[in-house]
């Protein structure tokens, strides 16, 4: 067995098994029986592996390989931590806008229709007891009329009562939803027309926009007034 200028013990005569280094001269016979540091190049004496941990007797690990003099490789850096948004306040987030159809008995406006159409309409009276009733507007289209089994037509906006409004056409008119959210009124060629607060009656199949608050008469009596709720 030969000891390499390091001290180390080597099968190997010219290199040593644990170092490398070259054996040989007056040089292996001084070097001295256990190292007290460690030479250029080589960790120091009881050094362990940076890859492992298992203790080093020469520049590369028996156990893994690893080079000692050569560095890690750095370690990936940490994920940003990524803080949630803070959750809007109640009173900032956007309201929904939903509309609802108040369906009334309109007295004033039953009186001017049967001082236009004359004795015939005599015989249509105004209803002694009419609630309210309210319809939500869900959809793209709302259709007003009055139910007929015998037709298949069965309407959103349902007004047969009671009490029933003869002057209403079982198909009159519909609600056409708007890209902004709000609506317009179509009138499908009614019998009797559709009106607008105080206009002229609308012209049949031609869409005219509704605000808060507008008010649609048909039928004999019966106004109609759109809200946003």
């Amino acid at each position: 067995m030969a000891t390499c200028p390091q001290g180390h013990t080597s099968a190997d005569e010219e290199f040593c098994d644990v170092c490398g280094r070259e054996i040989g001269g007056a040089q292996a016979v001084a070097a001295p029986d256990v190292p007290s540091a460690a030479g250029p190049g080589l960790p120091p004496a009881g050094a362990t592996c940076k890859a492992c941990g298992a203790d080093l007797a020469g520049r590369f690990c028996e156990a893994c390989g690893h080079d000692s003099m050569a560095a890690l490789p750095a370690a990936p850096p940490p994920a940003p931590v990524v803080e949630p948004a803070p959750p809007v306040p109640a009173d900032r987030l956007p309201e929904a806008t939903t509309w609802t159809a108040t369906v009334t008995a309109d007295r004033a406006y039953y009186d001017s229709v049967m001082a236009v159409d004359g004795p015939d309409a005599a015989s249509i009276a105004f209803p002694p007891y009419c609630p309210d009733r309210h319809f939500p507007l869900q959809g793209k289209q709302i259709s007003i009329g009055r139910q007929s089994r015998s037709r298949g037509i069965a309407p959103d906006i349902d007004l047969i009562g009671p009490p029933e409004d003869p002057g209403v056409s079982h198909l009159h008119a519909v609600l056409v939803a708007q890209q902004d959210g709000s609506w317009s009124i179509v009138d499908l060629d009614s019998a009797n027309g559709t009106v607008v607060n105080d206009e002229n009656p609308l012209r049949p199949n031609t869409p005219r926009p509704l605000g808060e608050g507008d008010r649609v008469y048909i039928g004999a009596w019966t106004r109609i007034t759109l809200r946003r709720t």
